[in-house]
């Protein structure tokens, strides 16, 4: 039987394995197809889409950016005096792929800049966009290198901070970083009116990272920082170191602190902190260093030499803050001017005998005498009447619970007992100014603020800011609390303090055709048994109507330390010098002032 031959046909004999095959390249096909497609889109989406964003990226290859450093804004005193300027100095960089002759770069750069070969080679050689070799250099340096004509070395100028009165108010004016960035005072403190916006150069180069000839560079020029006038008045502040400085050496004292404040509206015209340190070289110590001093140790001497005591230390303040529980008293109504106390040397308060400056006491005398004698028992009768509650409530109306808003960096809060820890002992000692503790500038705004007419003033350097065109002014307004005590307190607090310095403690700080008020202070630092203290003298002018208020602490003077006779005397003299100066004329003292 024979085959038909249609059933030979190549279909029913077809080989499995060639059909998967043909499938796999249909499937390919159609992959390679959507893939052309889809890349075909992608080139269509970057032509059309993004061509401005890549063609910016291919421009940014071929350029190289050099900042323009803004010069920052000067500070300035009360009376315009610059006291915080710019010197011109220069960057000096190389860029690797401009350099044509490596040695001579590096020859040149060694030699004036007094550079180590090791680090300018190190630098020079180095495969990168651009390399700082140093920054702030003087001016004429810049100039010689750029005198050179180095290919690949770019001279740029740059400004430095500079003081012209070196250390005048150096822990209120703070100082500046190496990228002239403020790090201290009032330089940190107003980094952002004072800074300015820096410019940049722009310089196009080829392939290999060159710069071609003959382009055009693009420039963006910067933004000068906005000039920043204080309150602070260069001849005051002379004026108050001065002092200090005499007192420090006279006394053998750690330092001396003098502010001086208009306490009508708390803006500061002096804040001496001596010893002061050199801005223009804010990193070498003012104080012979240990040998073999670490750098950490260093560093800590740093710290504290750039410390300000007037407001990031507290102390107890003693006698100068009975003018707080004297004022709490008569606003209270718990005392009188003509209630009459009697000192036997001491009062005993629960268990304690504390005891009065004057060891054989008093003896009988009104609020008005114990005020003028700084009579310890008269204030701890007057904190006794007032009671934890009351006393506790002017501390907070006063403003003392909280800080002062000091314009400056790191500003200390008070260290006062908890309400409910302070009992009778702790309220008397509190009365005379003991165990607890405030900053300098505290105790001085709130002494202004009693004297004022009551009101609670914010102390501050800033005054305003001027645009570096001169277009914009920015004036600078600070809060004031009206009415800590009333006006009729205020006048008795001025008439008390006035008598202080006529016939009591403060005597040593009158001065001949004016009428002064004030408050004496010596207290004993912690602990009591190393018998160190503390001497200040806060004192205002004139007492009638005080335009100018002053306080002056001595730590750890050596010899005699009583307030009295060794503070009150140096506000004396700096009254002497500043209050015809502020225009404060002198008049006729008559014995009786009035209330």
């Amino acid at each position: 039987m024979g085959f038909d031959e249609t059933y030979a046909s190549p279909v029913l004999f077809q080989i499995p394995g060639q059909t998967r095959h043909r499938r796999k390249i249909t499937v390919l096909c159609f992959l390679l197809l959507f893939a052309s497609v889809g890349l075909m889109g992608r080139l269509g989406y970057l032509m059309l889409y993004c061509s401005e964003h890549y063609s910016q990226m291919a421009e940014d290859l071929h350029q190289r950016e050099r900042t323009i450093k803004a010069a920052r804004g000067r500070i300035l005193d009360a009376n315009g005096v610059v006291i915080a300027t710019n010197r011109t100095v220069c960057t000096i960089s190389v860029i690797y792929n401009q350099v044509k002759d490596r040695e001579q770069v590096i020859r040149v750069l060694c030699e004036e800049l007094g550079l180590s070969e090791e680090g300018v080679r190190k630098k020079v050689e180095k495969r990168s966009s651009r390399e700082i070799i140093r920054t702030n250099v003087d001016k004429e340096t810049g100039d010689r290198i750029r005198d050179f004509h180095l290919a690949g070395v770019k001279v740029d100028e740059d400004y430095k901070r500079y003081y012209p009165f070196d250390s005048l108010a150096s822990k209120v004016l703070g100082f500046t970083g190496g990228d002239n960035q403020g790090i201290l005072g009032l330089e940190v403190i107003y980094e952002d009116y004072l800074k300015g916006i820096n410019g940049m150069i722009l310089t196009t180069t080829d392939a290999a990272g060159v710069e071609v000839e003959n382009t055009f560079e693009d420039r963006v020029e910067p933004v000068a920082g906005n000039d920043l006038v204080i309150s602070l008045d260069v001849n005051i502040q002379q004026y108050a170191e001065q002092a200090a400085y005499e007192t420090m050496e006279k006394k053998h004292a750690n330092r001396v602190s003098v502010i001086v404040m208009n306490p009508k509206n708390g803006e500061i015209m002096a804040m001496a902190n001596v010893p002061e340190f050199n801005l223009n070289d804010p990193f070498t110590l003012n104080v012979e260093a240990p040998e073999g001093i670490s750098s950490g140790q260093k560093q800590e001497l740093l710290n504290q030499m750039w410390r300000n005591p007037s407001i990031n230390d507290t102390y107890e303040p003693g006698s100068t803050f009975k003018i707080i529980t004297a004022a709490a008293g008569l606003e209270s109504g718990v005392v009188s001017l003509e209630d009459r106390f009697s000192c036997p040397g001491f009062r005993i308060v629960e268990d304690r005998k504390i005891r009065c400056h004057k060891v054989g006491g008093h003896g009988a005398e009104t609020f008005l005498q114990g005020v003028m004698n700084s009579c310890n028992p008269v204030f701890i009768d007057v904190g006794q009447r007032l009671g934890v509650d009351s006393y506790y409530h002017y501390f907070e109306q006063f403003g003392l619970k909280q800080k002062t808003g000091i314009d400056l960096p790191g500003e200390a809060g008070t260290i006062m007992h908890k309400k409910e820890n302070m009992g009778p002992v702790e309220l008397a000692t509190v009365s005379f100014g003991q165990s607890f503790q405030i900053t300098p500038i505290q105790l001085i705004t709130t002494a202004a603020s009693i004297v004022n007419g009551g009101n609670r003033v914010t102390p501050h350097f800033a005054v305003k800011t001027i645009s570096g065109d001169k277009t914009s002014v920015h004036r600078f307004e600070y809060p004031m609390k009206e009415q800590i005590v009333s006006r009729d307190t205020s006048a008795k607090m001025r008439f008390v303090l006035e008598q202080v310095v006529a016939e009591g403690s403060g005597k040593k700080a009158a001065l001949p055709g004016f009428r002064i008020g004030g408050k004496t202070a010596t207290s004993e630092k912690l602990p009591r048994s190393l018998k160190k203290y503390i001497s200040s003298f806060v004192g205002f002018a004139p007492a009638d109507d005080p335009q100018v208020i002053a306080l002056i602490t001595i730590d750890e003077p050596q010899g005699i330390y009583y307030g009295g006779t060794i503070a009150a005397p140096v506000i004396a003299d700096i009254f002497k010098n500043i209050l015809p100066y502020l225009g404060i004329e002198e008049k006729s003292v008559s014995s009786e002032s009035n209330q």
